[in-house]
């Protein structure tokens, strides 16, 4: 394979190899700081963050507000601590090599007010913030405040542009790269477009290139992109090095640190990642996000599907084919519905989906009593954690609330998150996963159960395997 070499990111030359940040808890101090004392970029999650006591244990997110309003601002407390509190972890790991990264979400809670409370808080710990899932204009304003450099993720060259353009020219020497996402092959949340068909992907280069000629217009032509989704083997992406249409280059991995003795998930879901096979990936939009994501096909997974595929449209009053009678709820109040869906609610009714839940989207779907009452408790314990939410209609708006009902074939993604990686529960739980991730399997270096320290892991990639 052919020599790729050391690159400039956040202030000091690394090896071109990037941990990518994954959610709640996922990547963590430990993995980070283990992945910069290996001479690459770590990155730890900042969305929700674990913190602890004086003795090391894990303190749990217990919410004891009455009102969302009032979970809404424990949340972001637990969060600067959290955040705080790994930014230290990957810092004594790392032994002051390489960098230290913190990943957040522009669409979680409160972004700005966690990640200036974190960047105060690690003063000089955190080299650099990924950022990605919405449109992170301000991003460049808080990290050049705090001297720490930015990392926009993007999924196409569009995106960019109207970053810089609105608000990023202001800051370009904090500018530490620009990370390339690619929509169809990343694990957690895609940035898929609506002009972008998720059942047809496309290849990544043509975009980067396109990425790169965006950046030259802005004199940005030496700043490095990272490649991130879909990267396995580095000889696989060996026309990538050296490549003066891509220019400086660097590679993100976020499935392969999954299977790693620091990494913290649950030895249940590491020996899960071992037996994918390809397909057990599904690209989906079930997120109370309202983006893409993609995650292990499973039980969760497949309880989403159901509630989708059991739904029928109504109207309140009779119109058109929408003329025949049903009644809904305990009070049995009377919606109108085509011949034939009445016919299919019948039939899933009889098959035990009792509950009749009403959709933002003028349609019913059908669920059981328990998951009713679950989907209900969930919503009403809702507890802020994004900007805004289909599932619960938060928002973290004066309103508090995104004047919409609550859709309940979405979920709760802070409870699903939190429970997956703190127990064993991988079947009833969403488990993030790049599509690449059935590789495990075939991999030799994976063979007899075989579990890495990041730092072989690291040593393994950089021989192109």
């Amino acid at each position: 394979m052919k020599a790729f070499n050391p690159i400039i990111m956040s202030g000091r030359e690394v090896l071109p190899l990037v941990e990518g940040g994954k959610g709640i808890a996922v990547s963590n101090g430990e993995s980070s700081g283990s992945w910069a004392a290996a001479g690459g970029v770590g990155t730890f999650s900042g969305v929700n963050a674990d913190s602890y006591d004086d003795e090391g244990r894990l303190l749990p997110m217990i919410y004891q507000g009455r009102t969302r309003r009032e979970r809404h601002d424990e949340l972001i407390d637990f969060s600067i601590k959290g955040g705080i509190a790994q930014a230290r972890m990957a810092h004594e790991a790392s032994n002051g090599q390489g960098r230290i990264h913190m990943n957040v979400l522009w669409e979680m809670a409160a972004a700005e007010t966690i990640l200036n409370g974190v960047l105060e808080g690690a003063k000089g710990l955190i080299h650099g913030v990924t950022c990605g899932a919405g449109m992170p204009y301000k991003i460049a304003e808080i990290c050049a405040h705090h001297g720490a450099y930015y990392y926009p993720i993007v999924s196409s060259a569009r995106a960019f542009r109207a970053l810089w353009k609105r608000a990023y020219h202001r800051f370009p020497e904090w500018l530490g790269a620009v990370v390339y996402e690619d929509p169809w092959l990343a694990g957690g949340h895609n940035g898929l477009s609506n002009s972008e068909d998720p059942l047809k992907p496309e290849a990544p280069m043509p975009r980067i290139i396109q990425l790169r000629q965006t950046m030259a217009e802005f004199g940005l032509q030496n700043v490095p992109i990272v490649m991130a989704g879909g990267v396995w083997y580095l000889r696989e992406w060996e026309d990538w090095l050296d490549n003066p249409e891509i220019g400086p280059i660097a590679f993100q991995f976020g499935t392969r640190p999954l299977l790693t003795q620091e990494s913290p998930i649950s030895e249940r879901w590491k020996k899960r990642l071992l037996e994918l096979k390809e397909g057990d990936i599904y690209l989906n939009r079930f997120s109370p996000t309202g983006f893409y994501s993609s995650a292990v096909s499973n039980p969760f997974l497949d309880d989403l599907k159901g509630r989708s595929a059991r739904q029928i449209a109504y109207t309140t009053q009779p119109h058109g084919e929408h003329d025949t009678p049903f009644p809904v709820g305990a009070r049995g109040r009377t919606v109108y519905v085509t011949s034939v869906d009445k016919n299919h609610a019948e039939g899933w009714v009889a098959a035990g989906f009792t509950e009749a839940l009403r959709t933002p989207e003028s349609t019913l779907i059908f669920v059981t009593p328990d998951k009713s009452v679950e989907i209900r408790t969930d919503q009403i314990e809702c507890m802020g954690c994004l900007s805004a939410c289909l599932f619960s209609n938060w928002s973290q708006s004066e309103q508090g609330t995104t004047g919409k009902p609550p859709d309940p074939r979405s979920f709760c993604i802070q409870k699903t998150l939190q429970a997956i990686s703190h127990s064993d529960d991988i079947d009833y739980q969403l488990m993030f996963a790049g599509h690449n991730a059935f590789r495990f399997a075939d991999d030799p270096f994976y063979s007899n159960g075989f579990v890495p320290t990041v730092r072989q892991l690291v040593e393994r990639l950089q021989t192109g395997d």
